[in-house]
């Protein structure tokens, strides 16, 4: 039977970026369907526990610089640990992620995921500013003018509704991934979420 993959995201976040590919590869490789839902973690993080970067304590941000590295090198992915655009408000990029999936489906929603993240964590690139998201539209060979459908009532809606369900699902972080109701968290779990795929 084939799986669906529900793949919880915020644009902005490093594990996520260190985790994008290889999902893609896993989801690709399992015959499953991914879900792509782009979530706004300033929603999440008060109801779950979660703290944004800033607040978190001196020894958590430390070793979360060492962790982002040793996954990096690992992985023999280009990594900037402290990008000149970071923190950045991911929400603008996130929309624009939806209005793919809405417009183009799947595949072009999971590219131009991929190229929001490598922006931020490889390239230095600040996405929060429109003329950057135009650059990645036209980079992942996406239409321009999905940046101004981004901004519609239909995005911003279905934005809402995956951060909800998120909440719901008792999600507190980024990237999760959920199959038949189960919940791997973080990019570090994905030899797990291999597991699951592979069950009958």
């Amino acid at each position: 039977m084939a799986r669906s993959i529900d793949y919880f995201f915020a644009p902005q976040s490093p594990w996520t970026y260190l985790g994008h590919a290889r999902m893609v590869a896993m989801a690709e490789a399992a015959g499953a369907a991914v879900r792509v839902l782009p979530v706004d973690l300033g929603r999440v993080f008060p109801v779950s526990g979660g703290l944004p970067l800033a607040r978190r304590a001196p020894q958590r941000q430390a070793y979360r610089l060492v962790e982002l590295q040793r996954f990096a090198g690992f992985l023999g992915l280009p990594l900037v640990v402290q990008p000149r655009f970071f923190p950045v408000a991911g929400d603008d990029a996130a929309r624009l992620v939806i209005a793919a999936d809405l417009a183009d489906g799947t595949s072009a929603a999971l590219r131009l995921t991929a190229a929001v993240l490598s922006a931020v964590w490889a390239q230095e690139r600040n996405i929060a500013d429109a003329g950057v998201l135009c650059e990645l539209l036209r980079e992942s060979g996406l239409a321009p003018g999905l940046l101004q459908q981004s901004q519609s009532a239909a995005v911003q809606a279905r934005y809402d509704a995956q951060t909800q369900e998120a909440i719901e699902a008792g999600i507190f972080g980024a990237p999760t991934y959920r199959v038949d109701g189960e919940i791997f968290w973080g990019q570090d779990r994905l030899d797990f979420l291999a597991r699951k795929l592979a069950e009958a």
